[in-house]
């Protein structure tokens, strides 16, 4: 498979090497002398700048973790192919480092651990985003281990590594680390600082440092100078050099020095400079890792115990964790300079891993937000919902009123673009927290007004690639309007309430007249359409799909279960004609049967997915080539529960939990999307895919289903929507 190829080219870090020297002593090569004697200092500069580019790493993760504490600036991704992923410093709209992983070396040859290895990763505590990975070495011959932590005191994520071998002979293991300071991959310089490994890029620095201290330690440039090209040569690290002086791909290699029971400790630091990483790194060695584990843990638990509890109507031990861990990623998922901004995802699906700098899936969509802090009202944390709104309102809204399509977590713009949904949300979510106040009813006038002049047509959808009458984002401004017009009224504007309310009932009545077909090809009943380019759904208008998909396609070919969102949001009821007889159309025309349940691709044509070989999807391919796929999203089974749930159908909404339950990787991780039965056909359909996992927006809405399930209504449903129309 093409991506596993790119992985392990890519990826391979942590060597153990096996000799038949006796436990404990050194190779020559690196020790230069006698066992126990000092390792030589490296000397020189490293050759070969700037080395090989490289994108970051898949998406797959297999854990996502942060402290509680708002003061440590750091967080961590686990890789499910194994070792640290991307880490984030000094927020979540920066990753720092682009991979921190091991190698195995027996002074003839050596082995990434990830690939030499069955890697399980598991998460070791319930109540806190700890998580160990275990490396089995194929043949039984050694087992690594690696747990990681951040800690709540300093910006240093800690790594406990513990080495076994069952063969009685020696393997030197090495941990690799490649720095990506301030989101850029291409313009390090490193060098050796003592028993440390310092890097910096100007407006940022890293440090590793080990406990017992590190051994021999190198800095090079990636595929000509670094550690891991000189190791795979022949198991040796037989070039150390002191300094990578010149801007490049810098990869940091450095053996560790396991102490009693084959135990080291890792610590990464990061600072605005290297005396500061170094002091983060060395701080966190001196507490060390189990107290620094416990203090970590600690704040999850306290968390935690803040929240409601997880509701009954999860089915066993699995669906409880499960649950834990997606109020826990939502929580991780906030940045802490910023507050109130929540990610996308801390991950870069696809080509996405090729910008410098990364993007855009940890960045702040208006949409998103509203989903996560949904979900967090749900869960109990009012306050994190709270936060959001006032990010919304303070730091990303425009003066005109509308929000951006993105923005990092400092509320810059990314793309351009404009939905009006995440105009909308704002409004309803505003509503939801019963922030009447003059401040928030400022904002949402703004908001309002602006939905008011825009609207109902949206150059955006909600999946970002087409513009026109879309029913959920008409939905959500219908929801929008009536909401800002019971804040106006709170506030004594009752001519803005009036206008509002016009425009909203307007929009209520002809929402259907817009997106409701009657002459298309799935049913000769009615049945809502993706959207349409005109506002007359009987008519054959044809439209380009995108994302490599056909071109001119009738739009009453096109679905989408967004439509579902009318219901959510009250704007009609769950028995309308329209809507019960577009169920079936979307299950036969966008469902996935699988082993693990029933899925649905977002839209019809739909090619925002991997291509048919399995390898990873780009932008700019051709009209026509159906060269990528879209694949299925569990997220739509939260909102096909949230229906049932109005409906009355409960039983309907607990398969939809367990479905998403079964969509779940290694470590709780929810995914954006699973495997279908498209080519390559390779993985097992309900799979996660190599999509950006997790994904919060698919953990709020188990959250938020779960607790939909448990009170028997649609919480974060408007209940004034919900009276005037339904």
């Amino acid at each position: 498979m093409r991506v596993f190829a790119m992985l392990l080219a890519i990826g391979a870090t942590l060597f153990v090497a096996p000799s038949a020297a006796p436990p404990g002593t050194a190779k020559a090569a690196l020790a230069g002398a006698a066992p126990g004697a000092p390792v030589a200092a490296p000397a020189g500069a490293a050759p070969g700048a700037p080395g090989a580019a490289e994108d970051f790493l898949p998406a797959d993760k297999s854990g996502f973790g942060t402290a509680t504490a708002t003061g440590s600036r750091v967080w961590l991704t686990v890789q499910k192919a194994g070792g640290l992923g991307e880490v984030f410093y000094p927020d979540l709209s920066t990753p720092s480092a682009r991979l921190l992983r091991f190698a195995v070396a027996d002074g003839r040859r050596a082995v990434a651990a990830n690939d030499a290895a069955r890697v399980r990763t598991e998460l070791v505590d319930d109540r806190a985003l700890v998580y160990r990975q275990t490396f089995t070495e194929r043949t039984g011959r050694w087992r690594l281990t690696a747990t990681y932590v951040t800690d709540p005191a300093r910006a240093t994520v800690l790594t406990e590594v513990r080495f076994t071998a069952s063969d009685r002979r020696h393997y030197d293991v090495y941990a690799l680390y490649d720095p990506a300071l301030a989101n850029t991959r291409h313009d390090d310089t490193g060098r050796t600082e003592g028993a440390a490994l310092v890097a910096t890029d100007g407006a940022a620095a890293s440090a590793l440092a080990g406990s017992p201290p590190l051994a021999a330690t190198s800095s090079g440039y990636r595929g000509t100078s670094d550690g891991w090209t000189d190791l795979l040569a022949d198991g040796r690290l037989d070039h150390r050099y002191a300094s990578a002086p010149s801007p490049g791909n810098v990869v940091q290699t450095a053996r560790l020095r396991l102490g009693g029971g084959g135990r080291a400790t890792l610590a990464l630091g990061f600072g605005p400079d290297a005396g500061a990483a170094l002091t983060a790194a060395r701080g966190s060695l001196t507490a060390g890792f189990t107290a620094t584990m416990r203090g970590y843990a600690a704040g999850w638990h306290r968390y935690l115990a803040s929240l409601h509890t997880p509701p009954a109507v999860l089915d066993g031990a699995e669906q409880r964790r499960l649950y834990r861990v997606s109020v826990m990623v939502l929580a991780a998922g906030e940045d802490k300079t910023h507050r109130g901004a929540y990610v996308a995802s801390p991950s870069m699906p696809w080509v996405w891993g090729r910008d410098d700098p990364s993007g855009p899936y940890h960045l702040v969509w208006s949409r998103d937000l509203y989903q996560i802090a949904t979900a967090l009202i749900a869960a109990g944390d009012v306050a994190g919902a709270g936060r959001a709104l006032d990010y919304l309102f303070t730091v990303q809204q425009k003066p005109d009123g509308s929000f951006p399509q993105n923005s990092r977590v400092d509320g810059t713009p990314v793309w351009e673009g404009l939905q009006l949904d995440e105009v909308a949300f704002p409004i309803v979510l505003a509503h939801q927290l019963g922030r009447t106040d003059a401040r928030s009813w400022d904002h949402v006038r703004r908001a309002a007004d602006f939905l008011l002049g825009a609207g109902p047509v949206t150059p955006q959808e909600r999946w970002e690639n087409q513009s026109g009458y879309s029913p959920a984002t008409i939905a959500s401004e219908i929801a929008a309007l009536v909401c800002a017009a019971d804040i106006a009224r709170a506030n004594g504007d009752s001519a803005a309430a009036d206008r509002y309310l016009a425009t909203a009932d307007e929009w209520q009545s002809q929402v259907k007249s817009w997106t409701v077909t009657t002459t298309g090809p799935y049913s000769s009943g009615p049945y809502f359409l993706r959207l349409t380019k005109d506002g007359n759904p009987d008519a054959g208008t044809t439209y380009t799909i995108g994302d490599s998909g056909p071109s001119n396609v009738d739009q009453r070919r096109v679905v989408d279960p967004s439509f579902l969102d009318l219901v959510r949001l009250g704007v009609l009821p769950a028995d309308d004609p329209a809507v019960v007889n577009t169920l079936p159309v979307i299950d036969a025309q966008l469902g996935v049967r699988t082993a693990r349940g029933l899925y649905w691709h977002r839209a019809s044509f739909d090619g925002y997915g991997e291509k048919r070989d399995g390898s990873r999807w780009e932008f700019g391919l051709p009209d026509d080539s159906r060269i990528t796929l879209g694949r299925a999203w569990p997220l739509l089974n939260g909102e096909r529960g949230e229906y049932q749930i109005a409906a009355g159908d409960k039983a309907g909404a607990r398969r939809q939990l367990a479905a998403m339950a079964r969509a779940v990787g290694p470590g709780y991780m929810l995914p954006e999307q699973v495997w279908d039965h498209q080519p390559p056909a390779t993985f097992p359909a309900g799979t996660p895919t190599f999509s950006a996992t997790p994904l919060t927006w698919t953990h709020a809405q188990f959250v938020r289903l779960a607790q939909n399930l448990a009170a028997g209504r649609v919480l974060e449903q408007p209940a004034v929507v919900a009276a005037r129309y339904t």
